[in-house]
């Protein structure tokens, strides 16, 4: 498993706020949508790759970097010969475990305070492990939860923009707290619902059926909902499965791929082989 320390720092980068915008609405949790615009032109960056954002901070130790990876989120541009990226940030706090102190998340609110025109120092860039298969008749099972849908919104939209003619089948699973979290597939700014009229894709979202009381998001029913075409997937030797999101996605999937193959122990065995055939990728927040 790859660490954030291993990520090399000392080639940096500097780019400038152009755009940043709330997605969701103001009682709820603030995911914002920022567009960076990086001054030097030798900076390249694909759909399926992250870069990282360095923050300094002042402690009893002196100033320290605090760095931080983010997926592209959306096709990077071009404008005047510099390269435009997207990345979506959640604002984030903390409770202490020993001192029950509130903290906030130093990255998150960093970007999310940003104001056009303010200067970024990004990192990188560096490979995501969500990779385009070079087989077009590949199965795509692409599992996603909050701002875990940021690297799949690029990810699809290279596939049919790019990639062309793609003949496998892709299933987006996406899970939000609230209808006004779903973010990408909602009338206000939903561009991934451009490609439902695609005869491979259908995108599919869960919810919480109380959110105001923090139930869990009903990810794996959703996945449930969809096992008989789902085995038929796995019963392939060309079927991918991708995950992004927080800790919890794992257990929540590993409960619903067992439930849809009769038994937890099917399923480790399917994982496994997705595993070795590098078939399965996930970055878990």
């Amino acid at each position: 498993m790859t660490h954030l320390a291993d990520f090399k720092i000392e080639k940096q980068y500097q780019a400038t706020v152009k755009k940043t915008k709330r997605l969701t609405p103001e009682n709820t949790e603030e995911i914002r949508e920022i567009l960076l615009e990086v001054k030097q032109p030798d900076f390249e960056c694909q759909p399926d790759q992250s870069f990282g954002v360095l923050v300094k901070v002042t402690s009893e130790f002196g100033n320290t970097f605090h760095h931080r990876l983010y997926s592209v989120a959306d096709l990077p541009g071009k404008e005047n010969g510099k390269t435009l990226i997207t990345l979506l940030v959640k604002r984030c706090s903390y409770v202490d475990d020993f001192s029950g102190e509130l903290y906030q998340g130093v990255g998150s609110n960093y970007l999310c305070d940003r104001k056009a025109g303010d200067p970024v120092t990004i990192t990188g860039p560096f490979d995501l492990p969500f990779t385009v298969p070079e087989d077009k008749s590949s199965n795509l099972i692409l599992i996603g939860m909050g701002t875990g849908i940021a690297p799949f919104r690029a990810f699809v939209k290279n596939i049919y923009n790019n990639v062309k003619d793609w003949k496998g089948q892709i299933r987006l699973f996406y899970g939000a707290r609230s209808g006004l979290e779903l973010l990408y597939m909602n009338d206000k700014d939903g561009d991934l619902t451009n490609y439902y009229d695609e005869a491979t894709f259908e995108a599919f979202h869960a919810l919480s059926p109380r959110p105001h009381w923090a139930d869990p998001i009903a990810l794996d029913e959703a996945i449930e909902g969809r096992a008989k075409e789902i085995i038929k997937m796995l019963s392939q030797a060309n079927t991918y499965i991708y995950v992004a999101g927080y800790g919890k996605i794992k257990d929540m999937l590993d409960k619903a791929f067992s439930g849809i193959l009769g038994s937890r122990e099917k399923w480790e065995t399917r994982k496994a082989e997705l595993i070795a055939g590098k078939k399965w990728a996930e970055i878990i927040y």
